[in-house]
């Protein structure tokens, strides 16, 4: 988990991903959308983050629940992004996408899933360092592309961005000094 204070970390954590009880709880239904039910053992809630790795990593004897890979990690968005990493639309999959994949990590070692990431990250870094340097293609076809960055690619965008910029400026002011 990030910091206490980091807006990102706690929008993150309060994502939603599917678990599956492991037990009968009696009178916890309402957690299903049942007040005054119970959860009977294998069904299905979709959980915040935090409260699902939470439940799932106490040991109170038998395990409580299971978690899930979340939707946004699902084979069909993995092949996705094996395919071509930069057609995929990471925002509308987690505005989140790389923070909560880190935090679904923790909870599941899965190496595949880390590549997949690992390779996806540096091609859409590529490619958003590519539309920072050159405004005309963000404003033109890159428009999608930049529609669909998560959170995190929106910070290293706008970082190349001014990066960019400052360069440009200092190379004006050192050609009016020479």
């Amino acid at each position: 988990m990030g910091s206490y204070y980091n807006v990102d970390a706690i929008l993150t954590d309060a994502q939603k991903v599917p678990c599956t009880f492991e037990i009968d709880i009696p009178g916890l239904g309402f957690v299903d959308g049942h007040a005054g039910t119970d959860i009977k053992k294998g069904s299905n809630v979709n959980l915040p983050l935090w409260l699902g790795g939470y439940i799932a990593v106490q040991r109170f004897g038998d395990p409580v629940l299971s978690i899930d890979l979340p939707a946004s990690l699902a084979p069909r968005v993995l092949n996705a992004l094996k395919a071509n990493p930069r057609t995929v639309d990471l925002r509308s999959l987690a505005p989140h996408f790389y923070e909560l994949a880190a935090r679904a990590l923790d909870l599941f070692e899965e190496d595949e899933i880390v590549d997949v990431l690992t390779e996806t990250f540096k091609n859409r870094a590529a490619e958003i360092a590519d539309h920072a340097n050159n405004t005309q293609s963000a404003l033109g076809e890159g428009g999608d592309f930049l529609r669909g960055l998560d959170e995190m690619e929106r910070q290293l965008f706008r970082a190349a961005h001014d990066s960019s910029k400052a360069v440009k400026t200092w190379m004006g002011e050192l050609k009016k000094k020479q």
